[in-house]
């Protein structure tokens, strides 16, 4: 004889509430402030802007203003200008002296080592 099992009891079902409907009203609240401030800082981007661009065209303008430009001055037609000749007197020409130098003081010259050609011949 197999013994038969205890039927099981019926339970009622336990009353549950779902967090949907929550969550999509603080989801469109969020999705509300973040559109919102979106905007308000589009509005405020726009405003710099547009007070930037009002500045500039001020300084622009203040610029121009203060940049008039000067006419230069007529010249003496009834006065001409009559170039004058110098009182300095005519730089003269002067031969160079190359009789003093001998062979070996020229390779101490050729050699960037002019120094040595007056030590040389200082003492010399």
């Amino acid at each position: 004889n197999v013994a038969k099992a205890p039927a099981k009891e019926n339970k009622k079902p336990l009353e549950f509430k779902l967090h949907s409907g929550e969550r999509a009203m603080k989801r469109a609240m969020f999705n509300y402030t973040v559109a919102t401030n979106y905007y308000i800082t589009k509005l405020q981007k726009k405003q710099e802007e547009r007070l930037q661009k009002m500045i500039e065209e001020e300084e622009i303008r203040m610029l121009r203003k203060e940049m008039v430009p000067k006419a230069q001055l007529m010249p003496f037609f009834d006065r001409p200008f009559l170039p004058q000749r110098s009182s300095r007197p005519l730089t003269m020409p002067k031969e160079p002296s190359f009789g003093n130098v001998n062979s070996t003081c020229w390779t101490c010259v050729f050699n960037n080592q002019h120094y040595l050609y007056h030590i040389h011949h200082a003492h010399a």
